[in-house]
């Protein structure tokens, strides 16, 4: 049974950090990445890695501020999000794929994120 299982989630202040960490069993994925919503919006791409971990893209929202990695050995990526904002609240959907080309086919089940001003 393939599974992402998010965790790391919670109230932080502005300007503060947390870290995200989403785990997949049951399979290995090329690219793996995370998606954020608020009520009310579509789901927003907010970052993904390549396999190897030599590629990664960022939304412009979140660049300069968040980091993605990965360990291939834990079957792990980890979000680290440093100086949030406001703006960051959402929740947090950890994504991957299995052909480089295609579209995200494996979801999680989401952890939120709470950023007070």
């Amino acid at each position: 049974q393939v599974q992402l299982v998010e965790s790391g989630g919670g109230l932080a202040q502005a300007g503060g950090s947390l870290r995200l960490s989403c785990a997949a069993s049951g399979r290995t994925f090329s690219t793996m990445g995370w998606f954020r919503q608020t009520a009310g919006k579509e789901r927003e791409f907010v970052s993904s890695i390549s396999r190897s971990g030599g590629t990664t893209y960022y939304a412009d929202s979140v660049k300069g501020r968040f980091t993605l990695s990965r360990d291939n050995a834990k079957n792990t990526v980890y979000l680290q999000m440093n100086s949030l904002k406001p703006e960051d609240t959402a929740v947090y959907y950890c994504a991957a794929k299995t052909v480089v080309t295609a579209p995200f086919n494996y979801w999680g089940q989401g952890t939120q994120v709470i950023v007070s001003s």
